[in-house]
């Protein structure tokens, strides 16, 4: 009989079908004709063009091969109402769309209210998804 964290490990598993099985730089996409990932169900997400030039216009050209996507905002029950951002390049991208963005504090991880999905998701909705996670 599988144990309670096997069976939780699965189940997740099977939520985040949906997450790439490799992302890919903002540099290269915008290189692409038809700006896609491979997801780990087999199928393909594409990227809007339109969306990937504004994620360009909120970064320096050397920082369009250090963010890596979609940006992954991970969500986990224990932080009730609260998600995560990773990565010091899809950290400035999020907190400058948000107008929280600090020059000076270069962060590599920020933890928000989750009440900023849905304004990160309607500027970012082929850019970002969500990955489901147990700490």
């Amino acid at each position: 009989m599988p144990k309670e964290d096997e069976i939780i490990q699965k189940e997740l598993s099977r939520l985040n079908f949906h997450l790439p099985k490799s992302r890919k730089s903002l540099k290269t996409l915008l290189e692409e004709d038809e700006p896609k990932v491979q997801l780990r169900d087999g199928q393909f997400h594409f990227f809007k063009k339109d969306e990937l030039k504004y994620l360009s216009t909120l970064l320096d050209s050397n920082e369009y091969k250090s963010l890596y996507l979609p940006i992954i905002l991970e969500i986990t029950p224990t932080w009730h109402g609260y998600f995560r951002v990773r990565g010091k390049t899809a950290v400035k991208v999020i907190e400058k769309i948000l107008g929280t963005y600090d020059l000076l504090e270069e962060k590599s991880e920020v933890v928000l209210p989750r009440y900023f999905i849905p304004e990160i998701r309607k500027k970012l909705p082929t850019t970002t998804t969500y990955a489901f996670i147990v700490e």
